[in-house]
């Protein structure tokens, strides 16, 4: 019998994407022990999704509600006993997927400054002084010839100030959830940001990097609703409207410029259209979607208003949609603040994402490409870990792990092929 090998492939795609999905027994739940309500959030999530309650991790990380813990308490009260917990008799090889709770730090400080390498700081900061100086003399040349120079003198300037920068421990915060991705790598460097080995991976599977998604909000009711509202639209699928804003900025074909993040709102536009029964709004001007102008919002996804949230929204139960600007999960569970995450958590969003510092454009999934995962099928923390560039960085993911909100569509995608 002949068959072809395009057929074969395809068998062992779909085999794979419905074999490798994520399962309850699969997810870690991390609470706060000395936090009551943190702990009451975890039982609630087993007892809704049924996790096995032996699956949750309470481990004493103070009575206070710290959003940010040091590096060493990190490591010391967090990372190691998930690590030992990880590799235990009865869950190594199991766990996927972590999930941690209101009350679990959000954010983890700087590593601070390396040791033993104040010589070679005052050699980096003495050649970057000079670079400096070149670099200023070069621009009062405007001879053709010192364009290029000013362009390497640029970048040399550039690379010494990050080696600098490396040395002094400047960006080498996180936020706890993804630094947790990667607990079980050894040693890595905690500058800026390592690549997510999940994204793009054909089987979905790394062998050390986890996922992890968190329930949380501006009070614990609102934890506890993530999950109700993500098990009721499961029921009929999400239903309601889906509402773009793009800036109608030209793309440019530079992965992860300005253009092309708009570029893929717009084409996120059209695929909506394409793949759901939803009603799509686009705004495609600089314009924002005006307060209240949004009604039965079950999809938004857009731009630029850096901390400054729109009432714009009526968001359905089981809504999904993330602001791509720079600073908008810091205060995440603060009730009166204007950033987007806990502002549209407040008005009843299900699953969102944010930075608790800055990420760069870069550090954001596609629009097109995370929405793509979950028309697809995929559950919400496969979407976001199939298409977020890093991990060890800036990003935060909020909502229940198993959200499908399109399960009952997860085999349209084959007809692509």
């Amino acid at each position: 019998m002949i068959v072809r090998v395009g057929t074969v492939i395809l068998i062992i795609l779909c085999s794979c994407q419905t074999g490798y999905a994520l399962e309850p027994n699969e997810i870690l739940v991390i609470a706060n022990s000395d936090i009551v309500q943190s702990v009451q959030i975890a039982d609630y999530y087993c007892v809704k999704r049924q996790v096995p309650t032996e699956n949750i991790l309470a481990l004493p990380l103070g009575t206070n509600l710290n959003d940010t813990i040091s590096r060493d308490d990190y490591e010391k009260k967090l990372a190691e006993p998930i690590r030992q917990k990880l590799l235990s008799l009865e869950l190594a090889g199991k766990i996927k997927c972590l999930l941690t709770t209101y009350g679990v730090p959000i954010k983890v400080g700087a590593r601070g400054p390396l040791k033993n390498q104040q010589d070679q700081l005052k050699q980096l900061e003495k050649l970057a002084q000079q670079e400096k100086t070149r670099l200023e003399q070069l621009k009062l040349n405007r001879s053709a010839n010192s364009t290029q120079q000013k362009k390497e003198a640029d970048y040399k300037l550039k690379k010494l100030q990050s080696n600098i920068d490396q040395i002094l421990g400047k960006e080498t915060g996180a936020s706890v959830d993804s630094e947790l991705s990667m607990v079980l790598f050894g040693d890595y460097e905690l500058y800026r940001w390592q690549p997510n080995r999940l994204k793009d991976s054909i089987l979905g599977l790394s062998l050390n990097t986890l996922m992890v998604s968190r329930l949380d909000g501006p009070a614990t009711d609102i934890a506890k609703a993530l999950v109700d509202k993500a098990i009721a639209a499961e029921k009929t699928g999400l239903r309601g409207a889906a509402y773009f804003d793009s800036r109608g900025i030209t793309d440019d074909k530079k992965p992860y410029s300005f253009g092309h993040f708009d570029q893929s709102l717009r084409d996120l536009a059209v695929l909506t259209r394409l793949r759901t029964e939803m009603t799509v709004t686009h705004e495609r001007t600089e314009e924002l979607f005006a307060p209240g102008s949004c009604p039965q919002t079950a999809i938004y996804c857009g731009w630029y208003s850096l901390q400054k949230y729109v009432n714009a929204f009526d968001f359905v139960d089981g809504a999904i949609g993330y602001h791509i600007s720079s600073l908008e999960a810091i205060d995440l569970r603060d009730p009166n603040s204007t950033q987007w995450c806990p502002a549209m958590l407040a008005q009843g969003i299900t699953a969102t994402l944010g930075a608790v510092a800055e990420p760069y454009l870069s550090a954001f999934p596609q629009p097109k490409a995370f929405f793509w995962e979950l028309f697809k099928g995929r559950c919400l923390v496969e979407a976001y870990y199939y298409t977020k560039p890093f991990n060890s960085w800036q990003l935060i993911l909020i909502g229940d792990p198993l959200y499908k909100p399109f399960k009952k569509t997860n085999t349209h995608w084959m007809r692509l092929f």
